[in-house]
């Protein structure tokens, strides 16, 4: 039943888009035009035919649309270039004249005629049942190829640039928009004129019509007449800024300058915007993230003010304009535990409107920010582990990457989860590339799973040379790790000679003073502990305590010197982590850290992990007293209620 609901709610939203475009295809009639330069007479009748026949056969994007209307208004700009006659003689002969054309015309002519009067999905199916269509019939490119190779084109061009400086400023900025659109060659005298007259012209645009110019030059080339006039544009929208009360606007213009935008720029835009602020509504704060990540520009009362108005209103936003805002938080390094938790659960709650692979493009979101949620991934395990034929390779990287990553294993059927990713790769074993079964089994391997087949394939000596030649320091960390995973966590896995074995990095020198100093408090001398250890495997501790088997008495350095298995000596690891090493807003280790703390374990410590930016926050009595109750065992003191340690 849940499934059924889904669809209908899909089917109904895929409706919603399609009548919006026929709603901005109608709205962008003034700008095809503006570029064929129609006298406003002949607007009403392509007006008509533009309503009644939107073509619909480039899903998001209107390009499409505006090319079939320009054909049409094109063919309407031939026939008022004849001979002027008496206008019902005027339409007869043109209805003779296109039947005579029609009859003529190939069956792929004649596929674009009919096309133009869809109305609906259905009649674009419809019709598409009735040829035998080619892939060029809904190739974009192929559509502005039709429109630059029409007879009328090269004619609509020079009128274009004979009245290029009496048109009004919306001709004007539109007409330079749509030939940008077309593709034209940048170096044409074409472009160029527009250009100039651009920049004669630019102190009598608009806000609406700056915003257009700054859209159109952000993705045109340099060039002499390009750069003059984005020059000549930032300093007029420095001047209009402080007038400029359209939050639309200026999230406009924020997009078009960019992170190239000078930083004074960048601050006019923010300042203003806070002035606007009681205006905010819920589409403007969506926009305003993916203004500010365009402009690189992190300014977190704004970003703080447009998170409250997307959770207040969070069941207004589609999927991808909740992955665009967290996508461009991750742009910003912008980290909102309010945000990220509303759009969880807003996705859980309504888990029934998404399939498995749009689950995976939202946690892959969320793996950027390292925000860990564990209800939804919970239930995508579930998911994933019922029906694991549902994922491509594609979405099997992005599960094992990001569960990896947030270092979580599902609280039921762990087992079960990864055995079936695994079952799930092997169909794949066969023309995969050596990087991506890499990354595949390093993510295996972090959350403590061996898949056979993969690793098997990976160890083959032309595989690994082909990953360790290549000179990525990335892929010979993930080689190190496999081999150290294959050591410890199965030792009895039989390695062929050729794997890579890393060599040792210089030993990492940290300085701890706040854990060094409550160590000292604690312990009373110096030598009873060690600081910055170095270990096989390429692994370090911060500090290192020996301690008698039942953890109750702390034994000095100088008076030990036992193999490092003795039974009746324990080491105590104290590892100090920064605030990247977790998951964002816990205390949950990431996948690294986490498999570093899995290894000691294996090598006869006992881990204590300290979260240091909050241990530098505490008192000193508190971090004494938290460090008392990790190191020695519960029956030896009593444990503080401050506690640092996530457990795992």
């Amino acid at each position: 039943m849940n499934n059924k609901v889904g669809y209908l709610i899909r089917t109904i939203r895929h409706l919603h888009v399609w009548i919006s475009r026929r709603k901005s295809a109608i709205q962008s009639v003034n700008l095809r035009r503006f570029l064929l330069n129609v006298p406003p007479r002949r607007l009403e009748p392509s007006l008509r035919l533009l309503s009644q026949g939107v073509p619909v056969y480039s899903k998001g994007d209107a390009t499409v649309q505006e090319q079939n209307a320009t054909k049409t208004l094109l063919d309407e700009h031939v026939q008022s270039s004849s001979s002027a006659v008496d206008p019902l003689e005027e339409d007869r002969s043109v209805v003779e004249e296109n039947l005579v054309v029609k009859s003529k015309r190939s069956q792929s002519q004649q596929f674009f005629d009919d096309l133009q009067k869809c109305t609906s999905p259905c009649d674009v199916l419809d019709l598409v049942s009735k040829y035998a269509i080619s892939e060029k019939h809904y190739q974009k490119r192929y559509e502005k190829q039709l429109m630059v190779e029409h007879p009328a084109f090269m004619q609509l061009c020079q009128c274009l640039m004979k009245n290029s400086r009496s048109m009004c400023c919306d001709d004007l900025v539109y007409s330079l928009h749509a030939v940008v659109k077309l593709e034209l060659p940048q170096n044409t005298q074409l472009v160029q004129t527009l250009l100039r007259v651009c920049q004669e012209r630019l102190n009598e645009f608009d806000d609406r019509c700056v915003a257009v110019l700054a859209a159109t030059l952000a993705t045109m080339g340099k060039s002499r007449n390009v750069d003059a006039l984005q020059a000549g544009l930032q300093l007029l929208v420095e001047q209009r800024i402080p007038k400029t009360s359209n939050i639309f606007m200026l999230q406009s213009m924020m997009k078009c300058f960019g992170k190239d935008a000078p930083l004074s720029l960048k601050r006019k835009f923010e300042d203003r915007v806070l002035r606007e602020l009681d205006h905010l509504t819920p589409l403007n704060a969506q926009n305003m993230f993916s203004a500010l990540a365009a402009m690189n520009h992190c300014s977190i009362l704004l970003l703080d003010a447009s998170s409250n108005k997307i959770i207040g209103d969070i069941h207004g936003f589609s999927f991808w304009q909740l992955i665009h805002v967290l996508k461009s938080c991750s742009i910003l390094r912008y980290r909102n535990v309010a945000l990220c938790s509303a759009i969880a659960n807003y996705v859980t709650s309504h888990i029934y409107m998404w399939d498995t692979n749009q689950l995976v493009l939202l946690l892959s979101a969320f793996g950027g920010l390292r925000f860990r949620p564990v209800e939804l991934m919970d239930i995508l395990a579930e998911k994933v582990t019922s029906h694991p034929e549902s994922l491509n390779l594609k979405y099997i990287l992005g599960v094992l990457r990001v569960y990896s990553l947030l270092n979580h294993v599902p609280k039921c059927q762990n087992q079960e989860f990864l055995e079936s990713l695994n079952s799930a790769l092997n169909n794949y074993l066969t023309r995969i590339s050596n990087v991506d079964l890499l990354k595949a089994v390093y993510s295996f391997c972090v959350l403590d799973y061996l898949p056979q087949p993969a690793l098997s394939q990976l160890l083959q000596e032309d595989n690994l040379n082909e990953l360790l030649k290549s000179g990525q320091e990335q892929n010979e960390m993930m080689v190190h790790s496999v081999n150290v995973c294959l050591e410890l966590d199965s030792p009895s896995f039989t390695k062929p000679a050729t794997v890579f074995i890393k060599k040792p990095s210089s030993p990492l020198v940290s300085d701890l003073p706040e854990v060094q100093m409550a160590l000292l408090k604690l312990l009373g001398d110096e030598r009873m502990f060690q600081q910055n250890i170095q270990l096989p495997h390429d692994y370090n501790i911060d500090f290192e305590i020996k301690m008698d088997a039942d953890r109750k008495k702390v034994l000095p350095v100088t008076e030990v010197d036992d193999p490092a298995d003795a039974p009746d000596v324990q080491r105590v690891a104290v590892l100090c982590a920064s605030p990247s090493a977790f998951c964002f807003g816990t205390r949950h280790p990431q996948g690294k850290l986490a498999m570093k703390m899995r290894h000691l374990k294996k090598l006869g410590y006992h881990v204590i992990l300290v979260h240091y930016q909050e241990f530098k926050n505490l008192k000193k009595e508190e971090a004494i007293e938290c460090l008392k109750g990790e190191i020695y065992s519960a029956d030896a003191f009593p444990v503080s209620d401050v506690n640092l340690q996530d457990t795992i």
